[in-house]
């Protein structure tokens, strides 16, 4: 009997080794995990830092700091790979005009019956540019845009003291993450159902004026099936609250709620989202734009703070870590954009 025991002992202790040698099995690395592994803080930090730095001089659209900025995002999308929208680059140049100065209560105008009106009389002007890239998707019949603003308020010389709105929060926040979700698309290794553009839009600060002319100027836009916007994922609105931000979308698709919902869980990402299901998500932002015609929209924000439109907002006042989570959260999101039926 002890002779039997004995043997069984040594069998059962062999088959623990052998368990043991054994390599586990490896979890399956999704196309979601790569892209989440791909972005980080020190990314964020080096483009926020760059698009906010006093020498750009608050990256005014139409002025020579929008215009720098402009060019260290194409170099970006160059160094990434990226396919520029437009067969002759990633620039869409457009004018904007405006009556003369004296004028109160006039607008910035793209529309060409605005600009017709505008040009009889005397009148301001200025050059802007759009910045596109784009990855082509197994459907060219299908397009998803994802965008932030990267234009800000410029510098004001007649202010004491600090006389440039460096715009860190509003909005080179949303330029990084824009930037880093691109990477993050390709990072995939996958090509994407649906056709994905990389927007990155002039004017906003003037009247959504980038977007604006994309909608009217760009001939595939009856193909948008969705648009995912960024204006100010950077700071606390409340400092006791650090993981709060405002999660915007159209309510009729509530599969866009449940996307961000699933996704903190499954990715321990640290957000405490404010969900707002809107009718008409017309305000605000750029995600105004596509609103209105009728394409559903998601919009990050973290509110406003005590240094919005202020030369205050620097790049040293930003939450690091809310920034990088809402970045990868909106990559979650604009993957199931791509890919997903909703």
């Amino acid at each position: 009997m002890k002779k039997y025991l004995f043997l069984a002992v040594l069998m059962l202790i062999g088959a623990a080794n052998m368990n043991a040698a054994s390599p586990k099995k490896k979890a399956k690395v999704t196309p979601e995990m790569k892209g989440v592994a791909s972005i980080n803080r020190s990314t964020a930090e080096a483009h926020v830092g760059f698009l906010a730095c006093d020498e750009l001089e608050g990256r005014e659209a139409g002025w020579k700091g929008g215009r720098i900025a402009g060019n260290y995002i194409i170099s970006c999308l160059k160094q990434m790979g990226l396919q520029p929208l437009f067969e002759d680059g990633y620039v869409q140049p457009f004018e904007a005009y405006h009556a003369e100065r004296q004028k109160r209560g006039q607008r910035w105008q793209v529309h060409p019956d605005s600009i017709a009106k505008l040009k009889q009389g005397v009148h301001q002007k200025l050059d802007m540019r759009n910045i596109l890239a784009k990855i082509e998707g197994k459907n060219p019949n299908e397009i998803v845009i994802i965008g932030a603003h990267y234009d800000h308020l410029g510098y004001d010389p007649m202010l004491n003291g600090d006389q440039i709105y460096n715009g860190a929060d509003d909005n080179a926040s949303g330029v990084q993450a824009v930037l880093q979700v691109a990477r993050a698309f390709l990072a995939t290794g996958e090509q994407p159902e649906r056709t994905v553009i990389f927007a990155f839009w002039d004017g906003e600060e003037k009247g959504l004026l980038g977007s604006k002319h994309f909608a009217l100027a760009y001939p595939e836009i009856g193909k948008v099936k969705g648009y995912l916007n960024y204006d100010m994922i950077g700071r606390n609105n409340n400092e006791a609250k650090p993981k709060h931000f405002v999660y915007f979308y159209t309510a009729a698709y509530q599969a866009f709620g449940d996307w961000l919902k699933n996704d903190i869980e499954t990715f321990g990402l640290q957000l405490e989202p404010d969900y707002r299901a809107w009718d008409n998500p017309v305000g605000g932002s750029d995600n105004g734009t596509f609103a209105k015609l009728g394409i559903p929209i998601i919009w990050y924000h973290t509110d406003a703070h005590p240094d919005y439109h202020l030369p205050g907002d620097h790049a040293d006042r930003c939450n690091w870590e809310k920034m990088v989570d809402i970045t990868k959260a909106s990559f979650l999101a604009f993957w199931k954009l791509a890919n997903e039926k909703y």
